[in-house]
């Protein structure tokens, strides 16, 4: 394979930052899971308040009052970002232990597991947002998939009062080994109906709230379950920690607006309104009424002054697009559960294009017991996962399908050997825009390596070889943070939501804080990241972590109270050698050693 390069220079059209102060030496967290021993104030309590999928750009006065209120008040992370790939798990994994998915092994919301997962239907590439999936695989990864202590696990061991509670999987997350010890509060959508259980004490209490023993269904807006997990919280879980007179942590996970955005249909078949639709605003004025009430809940209880409040998403959002002029899988008709319109990309598009294009057979991961899949004559892979070989049980390569980007795996020497005429396939497709390469398999002309976008260190799950970002684009408004669409591979139709890609809609996430530890009315100019989130909370709870890699954010020092005034930071351009006449282009920001993604794409080469 011809020889590639990357190089890093200044973006040539980025502002130049406003004059910045640097910022005072920082730690990074070391040796131990315990309360910080130096003479220093005890430490507040802190709840992360996660408002699945919220754009910042589309949060203000009118949208989401008490979400605008919170981010004029306090701190307003004005140049926010989401953890790459825009996934809900993987940012979960980078609140819970400041680490991106190169150390986690979190890399996607669906990724390849390397062994039959008997709670995914014996798939080999597990959806994790399930408590049964996420258990088994801390079993077969010795105790903790991410290998990485978690923050919540750390300040449970200190003795810190501590729980989550909301979305099934981010949730669990949180304190991956609370699945056994039981000790941090969980509560998400399987609660009462075999989730992690309850302690038997908060079970009784929130019967004797005369609350249901469980949630109720995700709905669209998911109003009830919602409102559910905030009544548990306000009129059980905060009492309690207040009774034990001692500093709590607590991650609130709301679904919305990310659920309903998923699933709303007020234009099906069509990019405008897409996400910017009733539903949507209805979605994000749900999440927008739940902080709200948590913040009067913590006044009345008389916790508010005592109490760090921070509200970060995970990722943004997007249209989802199905359309290609190039996909020979978009040329064919199909028949099956999910509805593909003429023309339009089927779900495990990527899979069949490469089955096609390497004329190798195609097996659907999710039905290895079915044969292989006839796309010829209208099958496709369920959810987008596929393997390619001659044996389903020993594959050259692995798709996990992710919507917005997917995952690429290479598990035998004669998947490597495909990796060229692999890479070839996807620079000529009209909805790929921007390639990235495990390190380990040398310069791929085209591509970025994973060292470029924190994807290469310790982790336990297998890791990908390729990262494929797809397409994304303006759909019309100007406001392209507003109305951006993604081609998406997943069982979703145009014109619903989905994410994924490393687009700044999709990496610009929605971020603020307040509280005793934090500043008033700051605007924090400089790159942040949801990395960076989980190592502040560390901080903010005095607390020092183990960590296995260095794959790490940094704390938010310019935010908190007596910190710098502000930080340095760079804009950056990062390429790649060319191949096919395109080469990669990475749009990032640079804080020290930090470095922040804003968006990449496919550009001509010079």
């Amino acid at each position: 394979m011809a020889a590639a390069s990357m190089t890093f220079r200044p973006a040539d059209s980025a502002p130049d930052p406003p004059s910045l102060k640097a910022s005072a030496g920082e730690q990074r967290p070391t040796l131990s899971a315990e309360v910080l021993t130096k003479a220093e104030p005890a430490p507040h309590s802190v709840i992360l308040f996660v408002p699945d999928g919220l754009r910042s750009a589309i949060v203000d006065d009118h949208t989401a009052p008490a979400l605008a209120a919170l981010r004029r008040e306090g701190i307003d992370f004005a140049n926010s970002h989401s953890i790459f790939p825009t996934f809900t798990t993987a940012n979960a994994a980078g609140f819970a232990t400041g680490h991106y998915p190169g150390d986690t092994g979190d890399f996607s919301n669906t990724i390849y597991a390397g062994f039959p997962v008997a709670n995914a239907g014996a798939s080999v590439t597990p959806f994790l947002e399930n408590d049964d999936v996420i258990r088994e695989m801390n079993t077969h990864f010795a105790g903790s998939y991410v290998n990485e202590t978690t923050v919540m696990a750390a300040a449970r061991q200190a003795g810190y009062s501590t729980a989550a509670i909301g979305k099934l999987g981010p949730v669990l997350i949180q304190d991956l080994t609370a699945a056994n010890a039981g000790s941090t509060i969980i509560i998400d959508d399987d609660t009462n109906n075999g989730g992690v259980p309850l302690p038997l004490d908060i079970g009784a209490a929130i019967k004797a709230a005369g609350l249901p023993a469980g949630p109720a269904p995700a709905g669209l807006p998911n109003v009830n379950q919602q409102k559910y997990f905030v009544d548990v919280l306000n009129t059980v879980v905060l009492p309690r920690f207040k009774q034990a007179n001692k500093p709590f942590f607590i991650v609130f996970w709301s679904r919305d607006p990310d659920g309903t955005q998923h699933g709303q249909q007020d234009n099906e078949g069509a990019l405008t309104p897409g996400i910017n639709g009733p539903s949507s605003m209805a979605a994000i004025r749900n999440a927008d009424n739940n902080l709200a009430a948590i913040r009067a809940a913590l006044q009345a209880q008389g916790l508010a002054a005592t109490t760090d409040l921070i509200v970060s998403a995970d990722h943004g959002f997007a249209t989802a697009a199905k359309q290609s002029k190039t996909s020979p899988s978009a040329k064919l008709h199909y028949d099956g559960p999910v509805e593909v319109p003429p023309g339009t990309l089927p779900p495990g598009f990527l899979a069949i294009d490469l089955a096609a294009e390497l004329h190798l057979p195609l097996y659907d991961t999710d039905r290895l017991n079915a044969g292989a899949v006839d796309y010829a004559h209208g099958d496709f892979p369920r959810r987008g996962d596929g393997s390619l070989g001659a044996d389903p049980k020993h594959p050259d390569i692995v798709i996990a399908s992710n919507a917005g980007s997917d995952l690429i795996y290479l598990p035998t020497a004669n998947g490597r050997g495909l990796l060229q005429k692999l890479v070839g396939v996807l620079v000529k497709q009209d909805y790929v825009s921007g390639l990235f390469v495990d390190d380990a398999l040398g310069p791929v002309p085209g591509a970025l390596p994973f060292s470029a976008i924190h994807l290469e260190g310790t982790a336990r799950t297998p890791r990908p070889a390729v990262v494929v970002n797809f397409r994304s684009f303006d759909t019309g408004c100007g406001k392209p943070l507003i109305c951006s669409a993604v081609v998406a591979d997943s069982p979703r139709l145009t014109g619903h939501g989905e994410h994924g890609s490393l687009s700044r809609a999709q990496t610009f996430n929605f971020m603020a804080a307040t509280g005793p530890d934090f500043k008033s009315g700051y605007k924090d100019e400089a790159p942040t990241s949801n990395a960076d989130i989980g190592l502040t909370i560390a901080r903010l709870l005095h607390l020092q972590l183990a960590p296995k890699g260095k794959q790490m954010g940094r704390v938010i020092e310019e935010a908190l109270s007596g910190g710098p005034v502000s930080v340095k930071f760079e804009h950056m351009v990062i390429r790649s050698a060319a191949a096919n006449g395109v080469e990669t282009v990475l749009n990032a920001q640079k804080v020290e050693d930090n470095l922040y993604l804003d968006s990449a794409a496919f550009e001509a080469a010079r």
